[in-house]
């Protein structure tokens, strides 16, 4: 495994200088060694400096859960990613809380992904998908992170929210603003650019709020199930709480599905043997989905703060010290995945992954990314023998957000 010339290769390091947290071991893909170091020689390893402070790496399956399933000893107050919130723009949401304040808000909010809604939502989906992949131009070569990925889950978060749909591409704007700032995950967002653009999505939704405040409208949008439930009826009081939220919900209803739209096309072609596979059975569709998501983790990490001192795994861990759960590493454990760093479409259990985590934070609308993914790949095998990428696809700088930004494929009709 090669890594990238100006990154250093994990054997050449001391072990206390491994830091996993640099942003551009994963623009480059060059993470898997440095994982797999850590898993085998210190797999609840110590940084002592970094670009986000000092911070804890856990990285095999089993320590995850253990992290993830324990909100009383590990906190996610007061930020679930590896850097801290800037003071100029202090946000909180409910998934940077614990139980009961999390519960409480989070369960405001998910009713839309209630089984109800999402078999109603998938022939909105559908319709879409289609209007996207026949809108492709066959024989020429184009992103397929603008035109599919970005596309088809920017419609499905306007229609959470409500939002006006000819203005749908301000919500990804707003949500690699949110995901991409250094100080917060390596990223190289303008900071000043950041600042203005969150205020300007604070001000449109706190104006959206005001507008359907008591209209008497039963759609089901996420900014009217905020207002009527009565644990979140003010929110719009907070106004950094209520951006957070915004914020989760934006990035969550986004970027986990974005990701993996882009991140199947190039797993299959890096491995045509699977290509093969769905072709000849699509009926594999559901399983290559959740395989594509732990491939891809495109959450990489979430980060808990210890609440108390604790012993752990034979380490001690100080109160106030930051535990990150490095999900990416999980997905790929030898100890809980047989071949993890193959992709393959047909595994026995394919939805045993970590990338929607564990316990009480497991993530709210996996089932809608799941389904949005699965339709996507039914109308994409009904139409193109094949999705060829014809270039080197471009990734996020990010160690949070597992993305790529530029994807240049062709379509072959069937």
């Amino acid at each position: 495994m090669n890594v990238a010339q100006d990154l250093p290769h994990p054997s050449d390091l001391a072990l206390e200088d491994i830091d996993v947290s640099d942003s551009r071991i994963y623009q480059q893909d060059a993470w898997r060694p440095y994982f797999e170091r850590l898993r085998k020689e210190d797999p609840v390893h110590y940084v002592a400096d970094s670009q986000f402070g000092p911070f804890w790496s856990i990285t095999r399956w089993e320590d995850i859960v253990a992290v993830d399933s324990n909100f009383e000893d590990f906190s996610s107050e007061p930020a679930i990613v590896i850097g801290d919130n800037s003071e100029e723009l202090p946000i909180a949401n409910f998934i940077s809380m614990d139980p009961p304040k999390h519960d409480v808000q989070r369960r405001a909010v998910q009713g839309v992904v209630a089984p109800k809604n999402l078999a109603e939502m998938e022939a909105l989906i559908r319709s879409r998908v289609v209007e996207i992949l026949d809108g492709l131009p066959v024989g020429e070569t184009f992103n397929w992170v603008d035109r599919v990925s970005i596309n088809l889950t920017t419609q499905m978060l306007a229609t959470l929210f409500d939002f006006p749909f000819e203005e749908r591409f301000k919500l990804t704007y707003w949500s690699d603003l949110g995901a991409g700032s250094p100080e917060i995950a390596g990223g190289d967002v303008d900071p000043e650019e950041r600042l203005a653009g969150l205020h300007d999505c604070l001000e449109t939704f706190t104006r959206i709020w005001h507008e359907r405040k008591d209209d008497g409208v039963e759609t089901l949008d996420l900014i009217r199930m905020l207002q009527r439930d009565p644990n979140t009826k003010d929110m719009v009081d907070d106004p950094m709480e209520y951006l957070g939220n915004l914020l989760l919900l934006i990035i969550g209803g986004n970027d986990t599905t974005r990701n993996s739209a882009s991140a199947g096309v190039l797993a299959l072609n890096q491995n045509p043997a699977e290509y093969e596979k769905l072709r000849a059975n699509p009926a594999l569709i559901p399983s290559m989905v959740s395989e594509v998501i732990r491939w891809q983790t495109p959450l990489m990490h979430m980060r808990r703060t210890a609440n108390k001192d604790v012993e752990f795994q034979g380490k001690q861990i100080r109160k106030g010290d930051k535990v990150v759960m490095w999900y990416l590493s999980g997905n790929h454990d030898e100890t809980a995945i047989e071949n993890p760093n193959s992709f393959i479409i047909d595994r026995e259990n394919p939805r045993k992954h970590m990338s929607f985590g564990f316990g009480v934070h497991r993530c709210m609308g996996n089932r809608l990314a799941e389904m949005q993914l699965r339709v996507l790949w039914e109308e994409i095998m009904q139409r193109f023998s094949k999705v060829e990428v014809v270039g080197e696809p471009e990734r996020v700088k990010s160690n949070f957000v597992r993305g790529i930004s530029n994807l240049p494929v062709r379509v072959h009709p069937l």
